[in-house]
């Protein structure tokens, strides 16, 4: 039996949100299914603890055509690394970690090639000076490999004096500090202490079950690089984009972390710990692989903060709207001033400026619909 969404539904009008805007939101999704920008897409809004809004358009499958239902999960890519930082963030608060560890404290053999003192913080927020790392498909199924990888991992730069990106690296990296202090799966740290305990068991997947992977999305193009269709990636649940999700699932984490941990009766986080990693780290410095655009990093999110440019989160965000990003394909945030959290997730993935243009507008008009 599926488990009961933690958060009731409620009509958008209720919580504030102007129809106008939504509807010019559904006419630009329904635009980019019919211009074949994207098979199939999924929105979610949400406001004070209660669901506004939750819809699903197109096709989960082209050949054949199958469609995408609200009961559909999508492959979210990046917006996986924040559900990795979380299960870091509980491991914290149970005293078994810190944001200023080193990673060699807790994974000994990290320490080779100069990586010694290279912290927890600084890999989470793209500073750790290996962005172009990576590790072998075949370590997506061992778990040792992948550690002995992760641990030769050479620098590119030294670690703390740039800001950019690490795509496939970093959280690559926190995973497997996650498996040397607990001793368990990543992926059932994640289950076991975020996921299940929100309710939303049946709505965020980090590693699908083979009973659950009839639900998926397919993605188009399928990057190799990134991840691809194939039952084995959908199990990996790769830290560094192989999560799947509802919107709605994903929209009610994010209403979590605006009730500074809470949700419905939940007390998931202290309200000190989301405010420390929802904090802007990394201020106007830009990242180099986003293009020169500053992402006021976090500890898993990223901040809207007041630069002149910004990433997914829309330029009309408030400074404080925080949230993350998936490889051409979709984008999720919280707005502490509104209380609104939002997830768009598409099946397709698309380049650059076409993305993130798209992006901002999608954005926008749930900004614009907030009174």
């Amino acid at each position: 039996m599926a488990n009961e969404f933690p958060l009731p539904d409620s009509d958008p009008g209720d919580l504030g949100l102007d129809p106008r805007p939504l509807f010019n939101l559904e006419r630009l999704i329904l635009q980019h299914i019919e211009e074949g920008r994207y098979p199939g897409c999924q929105i979610a809004i949400a406001r004070h603890g209660n669901l506004g809004l939750f819809r699903t358009y197109g096709t989960a499958r082209t050949a054949p055509a199958v469609p995408a239902t609200d009961d559909t999960i999508f492959l979210v890519f990046s917006q996986t690394k924040v559900l990795v930082m979380a299960a870091m963030w509980a491991l914290v608060e149970e005293g078994r970690l810190s944001f200023s560890d080193r990673v060699a404290e807790h994974l000994p053999a990290f320490a080779a090639r100069g990586k010694s003192e290279i912290t927890i913080h600084e890999v989470a927020t793209h500073q750790a000076g290996f962005p172009n790392a990576t590790v072998s498909l075949e370590s997506w199924s061992d778990h040792a490999k992948l550690a002995a990888e992760v641990c030769d991992f050479s620098l590119e730069w030294t670690p703390g004096t740039k800001l950019q990106y690490h795509p496939r690296s970093a959280h690559i990296v926190l995973a497997m500090v996650i498996e040397a202090v607990t001793g368990q799966d990543y992926r059932t740290v994640i289950r076991e202490k975020v996921i299940a305990p929100l309710g939303l068991g049946n709505d965020i997947f980090v590693g699908v079950p083979e009973a659950q992977q009839a639900r998926c999305a397919d993605i188009y193009p399928a990057p190799n690089e990134y991840g691809d269709n194939s039952p084995a990636f959908r199990a990996a649940g790769v830290p560094y984009g192989g999560g799947f999700a509802t919107a709605r699932g994903i929209a009610a984490f994010y209403q979590m972390l605006l009730g500074k941990g809470r949700l419905g009766g939940l007390r998931l986080f202290s309200p000190r710990l989301v405010s420390y990693v929802t904090r802007d780290f990394t201020g106007d410095r830009p990242d180099e692989f986003m293009g020169g655009i500053p992402m006021h990093r976090g500890l898993g999110p990223h901040a809207r903060g007041l630069s002149d440019r910004t990433r997914g989160l829309g330029l009309l965000a408030s400074p404080g709207t925080f949230g993350h990003g998936g490889v051409g394909s979709s984008y999720s945030w919280g707005d502490p001033e509104s209380g609104v959290s939002f997830t768009y997730i598409t099946n397709g993935v698309s380049p650059d400026p076409w993305h993130s243009a798209r992006l901002d507008r999608v954005s926008n008009l749930v900004h614009a619909a907030i009174d």
